[in-house]
């Protein structure tokens, strides 16, 4: 069974290198359970559809391309509907895979692969509705698709990007999703007053300013520092400039890193800002607690 699943999963990642796709069919329960498995497929980063048996034999067919590799579900391995198409599946697939209780019925003879998902009964008290066989093909269809997207290198990233909406989405988005940028990024240069400093944190409503020169990062200026300044010096504080004022070893995080990261880096050093910069401290944008709240990452 493992070198029959590990063939299973060579020949996937087979078809995605030849742009083909992963196919699957299966009838009644079995194709409710082989529409779940093509769809896990697809959000784990290998191209796959279902193919309903029965309107395959009325057009659907044409959907099949060289290259794919169909995975057949059937208990049973003698469904009427499925057995009809094996001379085309077998024509126009690269491979067939089937998902049988039965390894000597004709399709799991006809298959490239036969994965056993057989059952000492089903969970019916007639042994009859397909419950246990269906789960089994289930779990079987995850396993699958999940040693696919490993042996493929499938990374949070990459899966942040085929989950753009609801909650998944949300708190794998980047942090150049949700920055600041432009002329909405509070800067001052070094040598700013410090009561220029005052009105352009407050115009920009970031609690913090940028202390930039010619594009690069110099320093931050936050209320806590501007408090803290006023605390220790009173009026005198506003003859400081920036550059006098500024912490000059700010946090910063790249516009590529995910927002959960953003976030984890916020609580730990109990700030409300991030910088964003490049590899050269180029400033691309600053990212506020605030703007994590609308992704429910808090």
């Amino acid at each position: 069974m493992a070198a029959d699943f590990e063939r299973a999963v060579d020949l996937a990642l087979r078809c995605g290198e030849t742009h083909g796709r992963v196919v699957v069919t299966g009838m009644g329960k079995s194709g409710i359970i082989a529409q779940k498995i093509a769809a896990t497929l697809s959000s784990t980063g290998s191209p796959a559809l279902f193919l309903h048996p029965a309107e395959a034999v009325h057009g659907d067919l044409g959907v099949l391309m060289p290259g794919d590799v169909v995975i057949a579900l059937s208990a049973s391995g003698e469904t009427e509907e499925i057995l009809r198409l094996l001379a085309t599946l077998k024509r126009k697939g690269d491979a067939l895979v089937s998902f049988c209780c039965n390894l000597r019925s004709t399709l799991a003879q006809a298959s490239d692969v036969a994965l056993d998902c057989s059952v000492e009964r089903e969970a019916c008290g007639l042994n009859l509705a397909p419950t246990a066989s269906t789960t089994a093909m289930l779990a079987l269809g995850d396993a699958l698709a999940v040693a696919v997207s490993l042996k493929k290198g499938f990374r949070a990233e990459d899966f942040a990007e085929l989950h753009p909406g609801g909650k998944l989405g949300k708190q794998l988005a980047r942090v150049r999703e949700l920055m600041h940028s432009g002329e909405d990024v509070p800067m001052v240069a070094p040598t700013t007053p410090m009561a220029d400093v005052i009105f352009e944190m407050s115009s920009k409503k970031l609690g913090m300013t940028t202390v930039q020169q010619d594009g690069h990062l110099r320093g931050v200026i936050s209320d806590g520092d501007l408090r803290r300044l006023l605390e220790r010096e009173g009026g005198a504080a506003l003859s400081r400039t920036a550059g006098e004022a500024m912490n000059p070893h700010p946090r910063t995080i790249g516009a590529k890193e995910l927002a959960a990261k953003a976030l984890a880096i916020l609580e730990e050093r109990k700030i409300t800002s991030l910088v964003v910069v490049d590899a050269e401290l180029r400033v691309e944008g600053v990212v506020h607690l605030h703007d994590l709240w609308g992704v429910e990452l808090i």
